[in-house]
Order: C-alpha cells, then sequence, then structure tokens
C-alpha cells in the first residue's frame, strides 16, 4: 500500500491488520512495527503507537519515506481440541513525503496595433510591464519572462491585421518573499501558491476592464488596444529540490511533487528526480548526485 504525508504533517493512521481480520475476533495480538531503517518503532519519539497496533509518524520528514512493516501476530483456539496456535500476518506500507507543487503562471494576451514598425509599439509594452508589476507589488509576486512579437493577422471578411502577441509568467518568488513566510512554522508553498492565484485573478481582472473600458470609455479606439478574450493562462508547476512529478510510479498522488526515490535526486525546481549514474543514493531526498 503507498501512503503519501505532506511534509511537516502526521501520517494518517496505519492500520496493522487487513479488511477480513478486521471483521473478526482477534486473540491475544501483538504488534510489531519496524521502520525503514530497519529498527522497532516502539518508544520512538517520533510516532504514536496504539495498544491496537495502528500507527501514527508525527511531523514527517523526507528522510522519513520508506518501507513500513508490521507484523501481526495472534492465537487462534480450537475450543474442542483445546489446542492453541500462534499465527502471523505481515503488512507493508511504502509511505512517501509529498509537497505541493509551486505555482507559476504563463499568460498570454493580445493587442491590437497600428502596424508592427510602430516605435509606440515597446513603448506600450514596457508601461504593460510597469502596471503589471504595480498590481502585484503588495503580493510578493511578480512578471517575469515577458516578452512580444508582432504579426500580420488576416481574419476573414475583413482586412489584415497588427497584432501584438504578448507572453509573460507570473511567478511568487519576488524579492522580499521569504519574509511573506517568516509567520509560518514551516513550509511555505501553500502561502505563496494562493499569493500567485490571486496575483493571476487580479490580472485578469485587468484585461476584463481592458475590454469594458473600450466598448463604454472610448468614442474611438486607441491605435494600441486591447484584443477581447485574447486572454489565456496555463499553470506550470515545479517542485522544491529533492521533489519530482512522476504520474506512473505515483499515480495516486500525480499533482504531488513526491520524494526522490533513493538512485535518484533534484538539484533544483525542475519536476523530474534524475537518475545518479556516478554514485549509490541510498536516502530520500537527494538533492545532489
Amino acid at each position: 500500500v503507498s501512503v503519501y504525508v505532506k511534509v511537516f504533517t502526521n501520517s494518517p493512521f496505519l492500520v496493522c491488520m487487513d479488511l477480513g481480520l478486521s471483521q473478526e475476533e482477534i486473540i491475544d495480538p501483538t504488534y510489531l512495527w519496524i521502520g525503514p531503517d530497519g529498527k522497532n518503532l516502539q518508544g520512538q519519539t517520533y510516532v504514536n503507537l496504539t495498544e491496537t497496533g495502528k500507527l501514527m509518524v508525527k511531523r514527517f520528514k523526507e528522510s522519513m519515506s520508506g518501507a513500513y512493516t508490521c507484523t501481526l501476530s495472534h492465537k487462534i483456539i480450537e475450543t474442542d481440541a483445546q489446542d492453541e496456535t500462534e499465527v502471523s500476518e505481515a503488512y507493508k506500507f511504502m509511505v512517501y513525503a509529498y509537497r505541493e507543487p509551486d505555482y507559476t503562471y504563463k499568460i498570454s494576451v493580445r493587442f491590437t496595433t497600428k502596424e508592427c514598425k510602430l516605435v509606440a509599439n515597446n513603448q506600450f509594452f514596457e508601461e504593460l510591464k510597469r502596471i503589471l508589476d504595480n498590481i502585484l507589488s503588495d503580493l510578493a509576486c511578480h512578471v517575469i519572462e515577458p516578452s512580444y512579437k508582432c504579426h500580420s493577422v488576416k481574419i476573414p471578411k475583413r482586412s489584415l491585421l497588427h497584432e501584438l502577441f504578448i507572453t509573460f509568467q507570473v511567478n511568487p518568488f519576488a524579492p522580499g518573499w521569504e519574509e511573506v513566510c517568516n509567520h509560518l512554522p514551516y513550509d511555505c508553498e501553500d502561502e505563496t501558491n494562493k499569493r500567485v492565484q490571486e496575483a493571476r485573478d487580479r490580472i485578469e481582472e485587468f484585461f476584463n476592464k481592458q475590454t469594458y473600458a473600450l466598448k463604454h470609455d472610448f468614442q474611438a479606439l486607441p491605435t494600441i488596444h486591447y484584443v477581447d478574450h485574447s486572454f489565456e493562462v496555463t499553470r506550470i508547476d515545479s517542485c522544491r529540490p529533492g521533489f519530482g512529478k512522476n504520474d506512473i510510479t505515483h499515480n495516486d498522488c500525480a499533482s504531488c511533487c513526491v520524494v526522490c526515490d533513493p538512485g535518484t535526486y533534484s538539484p533544483n525546481n525542475e519536476v523530474t528526480c534524475r537518475t545518479c549514474v556516478r554514485t549509490q543514493i541510498k536516502q530520500y531526498g537527494a538533492k545532489s548526485c
């Protein structure tokens, strides 16, 4: 059984029993839990182990990932023969630490312009970047990788148009973003993701207002103006070092950044764990080979 535990949270209770046995009477049960390091978990400070054999791992870290095995021993009593037999059942749980991905939003919009060689095109683009950063300034988010190209577009039953195809990304790691997380005890991806989603919503609202203004506030269209319904947004996920996404191996947690398995590592914010061919990595969550 694969179990996924968000870093710095408590795991769900792992039950040392299968569904069939849970419906039966069990006589003199004893439970032996062994952790990924091969040690008995009884008495360890980082676990909560109940008398009925349920195990919870507290404040889960990357290094706690691995195989947790439990052996349930109990007696079967044959009343007629007054015979006692001790039997054992073994259960294995693969427990993985995970994080939420860090979100970045890639946004594209289009503006109609008079001609592609117009000097004002670049001036407009620089002003648009300034406005967008101002919209996000209180969120510790910023616009990255902004660019534009001008293309000639032939629309059915209309003359040739010139349009600016603008793309940029909204990123939650503007200078000072760490200060936003100072009040949080551990990780920050929930907070940064919430803020970048707010940033994305603000930018969409800004472009929606362009449509309203063009319809209600202008007698004549300005030389450069927003193309209605051209706003498109795509979410781009990234993972913290030591984590990656694997839809095949971890399809039960496909949207998660799951800790890199032994033998693999992730040194940056990509979403894949690389295989290490030089040395043998034995731990989970390696950031280097």
